[in-house]
């Protein structure tokens, strides 16, 4: 019973179509920077939100009605897969993503649920070898379920870090039998609520312990992918362990773990944790740990996770501009880690909106080449530091002097000029080349 039969495939067919079946602005042959689009995004829809999602909120029942609702079981984890990979070929959508139980039902033990796995993940195997779509990454939900309301990696339960471990072992097999390019580890409820009944450093080098389990595994068993840890700073838990890059990276250079992991970054986890995307992508990039994204936005005015696709032009251009700087996201990808909003409840609703988010991060990509090409913001940083490029400064920058020798040159100051930064100018010209494009 497939879901999305009466949907055309869709196209590129320019700015100026008005079709709500057609890509305005994705065109994945047109080569930016020396790459095709496709190359450059690698986009991914995320199984969890456009197969499993019904709709419902902590307010109101699920609004969302599929043709696999009537099913059950296998035979309904059978059908989502049908209507997936007819989804990605409407789309053209290179890679999907996916934690264990969205794409098979949870058993009554461990063992019926890797059962369930070995016949979905034979049939997933199948429609990517005969489709040609690729897994970015695959993980293990270690959250929502009652046996992990305390953590997983974190809980105060030996047998629950025993059971995540298990979990999670055999999702790096799943990962290496369906040839996944990354692996993501996602907190989940890593964290904690109070320290009234914390033992903070146990739960930090349980988790800890944990990782580098994961990392002796996939070794053992040849899956190469790349690991990634995505960070989020609350939801459920209060204080969440990877509350966001800067913390991450400290934990696993604090662990002897970061040769081992990159991040995956989500935009709407940058802003819950009071930062910008775009601040995110930075940090890591600066440090050589930019893997991966989930492409998603967060509501402004909602103080929670709305995981809204990315419609936002600013963001996705300012994203861009991180991951052409970076050099491309390697092994990772854009996935759409967003859902349609409640009232946007039939099947050609996700039709929409994964056809405006990949619109959205196409003029991202074509204005941050534009951007990267002028060099007008790196000739303006570049200026902002000129005066650690010669004199002082550059004593400074190469290591060369010392708290005396900077006071002797500070005490002979007669006036200290600073410059402005300029920077409504620099966010005109960003709108400028936004509004330029076509």
């Amino acid at each position: 019973m497939p879901e999305f039969k009466e949907i055309p495939v869709i196209r590129y067919e320019g700015a100026d179509s008005d079709s709500p079946y057609a890509f305005k602005q994705y065109n994945p042959d047109e080569i930016i920077a020396g790459k095709s689009m496709k190359d450059h995004l690698r986009f991914s829809a995320a199984y969890w939100h456009t197969f499993n999602a019904d709709g419902s909120d902590p307010f109101g029942a699920g609004t969302m009605r599929r043709s696999w609702d009537a099913l059950g079981g296998l035979d309904r984890a059978k059908a989502r897969v049908e209507s997936a990979f007819e989804f990605y070929d409407r789309l053209g959508l290179p890679y999907f993503a996916f934690h264990d139980v969205d794409i098979v039902p949870e058993g009554a033990s461990l063992s019926e649920t890797n059962r369930n796995l070995d016949v979905i993940v034979a049939m997933i195997k199948e429609y990517m070898e005969s489709s040609g779509v690729k897994l970015l990454w695959n993980t293990v939900n270690a959250f929502t379920h009652p046996r992990y309301v305390h953590g997983a990696a974190t809980s105060c339960s030996a047998d629950v870090f025993a059971y995540a471990a298990a979990s999670v072992k055999k999702g790096l097999e799943v990962g290496k039998e369906l040839g996944a390019e990354n692996y993501v580890f996602w907190g989940g409820r890593e964290g904690y609520e109070t320290l009234l009944n914390t033992d903070l450093k146990l739960e930090q080098d349980h988790l800890a312990a944990f990782l580098k389990m994961a990392v002796d595994y996939a070794g053992e068993i040849g899956f190469d992918a790349q690991f990634l840890i995505e960070p989020k700073p609350m939801e459920p838990t209060k204080h969440q362990y990877d509350y966001d890059v800067a913390t991450s990276l400290s934990f696993l250079q604090q662990y002897g773990l970061a040769e081992h992991f990159k991040f995956n970054i989500e935009a709407n986890h940058a802003t819950l944790a009071g930062h910008t995307f775009e601040h995110e992508l930075r940090v890591a990039r600066i440090r050589g740990m930019l893997g991966s994204v989930d492409a998603n936005q967060g509501d402004p005015l909602i103080g929670w996770d709305t995981d809204e696709f990315p419609t936002d032009l600013y963001a996705t251009t300012l994203a861009m501009y991180e991951i052409l700087q970076n050099g491309g996201l390697g092994r990772g990808g854009l996935n759409f880690d967003a859902k349609v909003r409640r009232a946007s409840f039939e099947s050609e609703d996700l039709i929409h909106a994964h056809i405006a988010g990949m619109d959205a991060f196409a003029v991202g990509l074509k204005v941050a080449a534009k951007l990267m090409d002028d060099g007008v913001l790196e000739k303006n940083i570049g200026e902002r530091y000129e005066s650690f490029t010669s004199g002082i400064g550059l004593e400074i920058q190469e290591g060369r002097t010392d708290f005396k020798k900077l006071e002797a040159y500070a005490l002979g100051l007669k006036e200290i000029r600073n410059r402005s930064g300029r920077q409504e100018r620099l966010k005109a010209i960003v709108n400028q080349a936004i509004l330029g494009v076509r």
